[in-house]
C-alpha cells in the first residue's frame, strides 16, 4: 500500500472570542508562544501545534457563518506522571484564570483526573493514567510495552 495513512493530529486550533485575553490566559498558565500574528497565536506542544484563532477569522477561514461555529463534545487532555503534577497544573490553571469544572480526584479506572475550562469554554482534562507512559517530552504512549 503506497502512501499509508498514519493516525496523526498536526494542529489543534481553538476558536477564541478575544485573542489577547486567551493568549494571556495560556501564557499565565505557563505556555510560551512560538509564533504570533495579528489574528493567530501558535504554541508548540509535544508533537503538535496548538493555535488560538479569533472566532470571526476562523469562521471566514472555514467558509461558514460565525453562527455555525460551536463546541463539539470534545475535551483536550494533558497527562502527567504523578498526582502531585496534576494538582500543581490544576492550581496553575485556576490561578491563570481557568474555571474549575471538577476538582482532581481518583477515578474508577485507577487514575486521577480533574477538569478546567479556559476563558472561551474549551475544556481541559488534567490527568495521571498509571497504565500509560510519558516520554521525557511529556508525550503519551498508550501502547502496551510488552506487546
Amino acid at each position: 500500500m503506497t502512501g499509508m495513512h498514519k493516525q496523526r493530529v498536526a494542529v489543534v486550533t481553538l476558536g477564541v472570542a478575544d485573542l489577547e485575553r486567551s493568549r494571556g490566559f495560556y501564557e499565565r498558565w505557563g505556555w510560551v508562544p512560538e509564533q504570533v500574528a495579528d489574528e493567530v497565536v501558535f504554541f508548540q506542544a509535544n508533537g503538535l501545534v496548538v493555535a488560538l484563532f479569533g472566532l470571526d477569522d476562523l469562521a471566514v477561514d472555514q467558509g461558514r457563518p460565525h453562527t455555525e461555529l460551536g463546541f463539539g463534545a470534545m475535551t483536550l487532555a494533558q497527562n502527567y506522571g504523578t498526582v502531585a503534577e496534576v494538582d500543581e497544573r490544576f492550581r496553575a490553571a485556576l490561578a491563570a484564570g481557568a474555571t474549575m469544572l471538577k476538582r482532581p480526584q481518583p477515578t474508577d479506572w485507577g487514575g486521577y483526573s480533574g477538569y478546567i475550562e479556559d476563558p472561551d469554554g474549551h475544556v481541559w482534562e488534567l490527568a495521571m493514567n498509571p497504565f500509560w507512559t510519558l516520554d521525557e517530552f511529556g508525550s503519551t504512549d498508550m501502547r502496551d510495552p510488552a506487546a
